[in-house]
């Protein structure tokens, strides 16, 4: 009798939903400063948030970097898969189930302070003789809709744009937050005054986190839960803060 209690027992435990949930995959790709490889670690603003949720909930997944062109075909061809840090966009909302937002970010573009001729409208922009972004991801996409027919697109990571503009091979790049320019030009040891902002915002969004559309409800739930806590308690922005004043190299 006592052996069919704990054998119902363990089934139980086994088909519960926190057992289930060890099945869960965790991927993010290179986005400086929010996921990134530093010194062979996994770090970033949001994979600090991504394992502070997880500490709340009891979670243990693993953390995969992938390339960014395989992050969201991952995210909808496997099951069971979480994916930081998305735009939530019209077109990929009803693709996945959403917890957020951890962010909320701007893009703009920028070109060098000493440029001959400084840029201060869309319509400048969209004749300037070139703009250059990465091969591919959603800036690139947004700019194409904008009618940017100027575009330049052979940059394959953010590195490449401050060195071609700085290099004058181009006029303008976008493909960075505005914390992300920050964070590559401490990388890179640019000036302060080496780079100017175009006040033009080419898109404005929120970073989430999304989930296979097979994701359990419940831990969707409980890793929202998580997030407010740690909204409330402070420590979202605290987090945030720690990046946007990391000191200069």
């Amino acid at each position: 009798m006592k052996r069919s209690i704990l054998t119902a027992a363990l089934l139980c435990l086994l088909l519960s939903p926190l057992a289930r949930a060890d099945a869960y995959r965790v991927i993010t790709e290179e986005w400086a400063p929010y996921n990134y490889r530093e010194n062979g670690r996994l770090t970033g603003m949001a994979t600090e948030i991504v394992r502070a949720i997880m500490a709340l909930t009891g979670d243990d997944f693993e953390i995969t970097l992938l390339p960014s062109m395989r992050t969201t075909r991952t995210l909808q061809s496997q099951p069971r898969t979480i994916m930081y840090s998305l735009f939530r966009t019209r077109e990929r909302e009803p693709l996945y189930k959403w917890v957020g937002p951890i962010l909320e970010e701007s893009i703009h573009p920028y070109q060098r302070a000493d440029a001959s001729q400084p840029i201060d409208t869309l319509e400048q922009l969209l004749q300037a003789p070139r703009v250059t972004t990465r091969h591919a991801g959603l800036v690139p996409d947004v700019l194409q809709s904008l009618g940017f027919t100027n575009l330049d697109r052979s940059a394959a990571e953010s590195y490449q744009l401050y060195r071609m503009l700085l290099a004058g091979r181009t006029e303008v790049i976008a493909g960075d937050t505005d914390a992300g320019v920050a964070y590559y030009r401490r990388q890179l040891n640019i000036a302060t005054d080496a780079l100017r902002q175009i006040p033009v915002e080419l898109y404005r969004s929120s970073l989430y986190i999304a989930f296979s559309r097979d994701s359990d409800d419940a831990l969707v739930s409980a890793w929202a839960d998580a997030l407010e806590q740690l909204r409330l308690s402070g420590e979202l922005a605290r987090i945030q803060r720690r990046y946007e004043q990391m000191p200069e190299r």
